[in-house]
């Protein structure tokens, strides 16, 4: 003997309800489930010193970028990290590197207020950082009204798709680089903009903070969310 025969049994109505329920609960889930946040602290920094946590580079030409921790009243916790510098240069990149942050797939955030500036004052986040010269970044820039995105490559930028709106100054932006694969969206406080597709740098790679030129400008708010 091989053991008991297979044991049969009935569908109920009930049971093919309950199949119906949990097939329609599977197709309302999103299709591209997020893997969870980091956001980098800003309480515990100390105000009038370099960011804790960061490296800092410098895409282009002239000198490198002045990074500090500022009280600003206006921030969400009461502090705010800013590059200081006022060099004219205009191809100049300023950038602020978080440590240990890396991902192929995920949504940037940074919350940005542009100070000053007279050539540009401008914000932005890289994202697939493998150096100084090899990145994507999106920024807004309160002297010329837009969000621009672009591709870094060997220290030269190309534009790949952008917006016109208004960008004022003073006040505080939320600034959004959702990157999926080749695809690449822009939103702007909390409206979706544009997307593009592009297959330029398709491995893990940093994050930076971003600005250009003379631009002062405060960020208080980076979060990453990888995806899958």
């Amino acid at each position: 003997m091989d053991g008991p025969g297979p044991k049969f049994f009935s569908i109920t109505p009930s049971m093919l309800l309950l199949a119906l329920i949990t097939s329609l609960a599977c197709a309302a889930l999103p299709a591209r489930a997020e893997t969870g946040a980091a956001m980098v602290s800003l309480e515990n920094m100390t105000i009038g010193s370099r960011p804790a946590g960061f490296t800092f580079a410098r895409t282009g030409q002239g000198g490198e970028g002045e990074w500090t921790v500022t009280a600003d009243p206006t921030a969400a916790s009461g502090r705010a990290i800013e590059q200081m510098s006022t060099e004219r240069t205009d191809y100049r990149f300023p950038l602020a590197i978080p440590d240990s942050l890396s991902a192929v797939n995920l949504t940037a955030e940074i919350r940005f207020k542009a100070v000053a500036g007279k050539v540009d004052q401008a914000g932005g986040i890289a994202v697939r950082l493998i150096d100084a010269d090899n990145y994507y970044v999106v920024r807004a820039n309160a002297l010329e009204d837009n969000v621009r995105f672009y591709r870094v490559v060997r220290g030269r930028r190309e534009q790949l798709g952008g917006a016109n709106l208004k960008v004022t100054s003073n006040e505080w932006h939320v600034l959004a680089l959702r990157a999926e694969g080749a695809t690449f969206t822009v939103a702007y406080d909390g409206k979706t903009l544009f997307s593009v597709t592009d297959k330029t740098f398709g491995e893990a790679g940093g994050v930076a903070l971003w600005t250009k030129a003379d631009s002062v400008t405060r960020f208080d708010r980076l979060t990453i969310t990888k995806l899958p």
